[in-house]
């Protein structure tokens, strides 16, 4: 009597779909894991540039600033022009004031002149072998300078006499009194010369 045929065990394909299923997985949680690290590195990467790109610029402007503000503090030094001493009359009427005050502007230096400094100094036909002495710019403008006291001096007396006592015991006024007068004198000067400041010396209200 013949025995029934059994039918195969379908075990072994199943468990090698499910070790294909398996590795496939795997597989993917690699790639995805790598790309996901990729991505974070690259992330971290461009945020530290940017981070440091930013610190630097800060770090270059902040100096920048500080050597600017050293420039700044620098007072320009220029040609100390006394004007003399002013007694005048102020705006006030009751009871009239006067002022007495000593006034003096410091305007720019020239600017050296290039074709000057080029020339060769010329010696002297005397026995001395030596030429004569060069120019003094700041002696030259101070002399220059001299043409323009008187309108210079109107200039100061028309600001302050338009002034009342009050306005020039303040400070503020003080400062005002010789910024008006900076800009006049510059209207004077007419470009050539630029006034730097505007001094006070003796500075007496009656």
């Amino acid at each position: 009597m013949a025995k029934p045929t059994q039918a195969r065990d379908p075990e072994p394909k199943e468990k090698e779909k499910s070790n294909e299923t398996g590795t496939n997985t795997i597989m993917i949680n690699v790639i995805t894991t790598t790309i996901v690290c990729i991505i974070f590195i690259g992330v971290n990467y461009f945020l530290q540039s940017n981070l440091l790109t930013t610190q630097l610029k800060a770090f270059t402007t902040e100096q920048t600033a500080d050597e600017s503000a050293d420039e700044l503090d620098k007072p320009e030094k220029g040609i100390v022009l006394d004007l003399g001493d002013f007694t005048m009359n102020l705006s006030d009427i009751d009871p009239r004031r006067y002022l007495k005050a000593n006034v003096a502007i410091e305007i720019t230096n020239p600017e050296p002149d290039p074709t000057q400094a080029a020339e060769p100094k010329k010696e002297s036909s005397g026995h001395g072998g030596h030429g004569a002495p060069a120019p003094d710019p700041k002696a030259d403008l101070v002399a220059e300078m001299e043409q323009y006291k008187p309108a210079i001096r109107d200039a100061v007396i028309t600001v302050l006499t338009s002034k009342t006592s009050d306005e020039l015991a303040t400070t503020a006024g003080k400062e005002l009194a010789k910024q008006q007068i900076a800009e006049s004198v510059n209207g004077i000067f007419d470009g050539e010369r630029e006034v730097i400041r505007v001094s006070f010396g003796q500075f007496i209200m009656q």
